[in-house]
Order: C-alpha cells, then structure tokens, then sequence
C-alpha cells in the first residue's frame, strides 16, 4: 500500500434526491458514480486524470470492480468517498470507503481495476505504461 498523501483523497458529497429509491435509500448502481467521482478527484492529485490519461495515448478502462453495501445512504445524508490507490505496476487497483460525514460510520466498501489500453493498437498493457509512474512520481 502506498503511504504518500497524495494516492488517497476524499471528497465530501450530499445525496442527492435523484440517486436515491422510493424509499429513500440510494439505488445501488449510484455507489459506482460516486467512487468515480472520489477516483477522478484522486488522479488529478498527480496530473493524471482522464484528459492526461488520454493524451498519453492511453485509456484506462474498469476491468472489475466489487461494491460491498455495509449500511444504507439516504437522500441528503453527507458522506464522505474515500479513494486509495492499494497497486499500481501492473493494473491499477483502487480501494474505495464511504463513510457518514457527521458519524464517520463507514457504510461502504469497495475497489475498481483499470487496465491501461494502448488507444492506437486497442491492445491491453500487462505492464502500467511509464507515463503512470512518471506522474506518481514512483518506479515500479
């Protein structure tokens, strides 16, 4: 695991009416938008969201991804997205938590894997391009 503050981050959202069922709770397809939006917010920390992903001349789709739903999110409750970058050599795996803002009760677990594509070719890396490292500031 990374220790550097830059391979985690958090964002704070407040749910929003249309994430949520009739019952008030978050309709469990919405949990994968808000680690995008917790994973977007941690890749631009070291210059390497998806416009510089692209203009690298790769694009990292999500391979796999799991979501663990511990407790229910309800509409207009605060909570918190934690991102953390867990590996990085040969895919990129990133571990998720949610958490109520005000508690700080963690309701949410999970991770995505990308793996970087090459766009010319559409042919998939087994090794992260040097460009991540380069931006993480890392060597493999």
């Amino acid at each position: 695991m990374l220790t550097d503050p830059r391979f985690t981050t958090e964002v704070e959202l407040t749910v929003p009416f249309h994430d949520v069922d009739m019952m008030g709770v978050v309709w469990h397809g919405n949990y994968f938008r808000y680690f995008e939006i917790a994973r977007e917010a941690l890749l631009n920390q070291f210059d390497y969201g998806y416009r510089q992903m692209k203009a690298s001349g790769y694009v990292w789709p999500v391979v796999d991804t799991r979501v663990k739903y511990r407790s229910a999110v309800v509409f207009e409750q605060r909570i918190r997205v934690r991102a953390q970058i867990e590996e990085f050599e040969n895919r990129l795996r990133i571990a998720y938590q949610i958490f109520d803002a005000e508690t700080g009760k963690r309701t949410t677990t999970g991770y995505t894997i990308q793996v970087a594509v090459e766009e010319s070719s559409r042919e998939m890396c087994f090794v992260s391009p040097a460009i991540l490292f380069e931006r993480m500031g890392v060597m493999p």
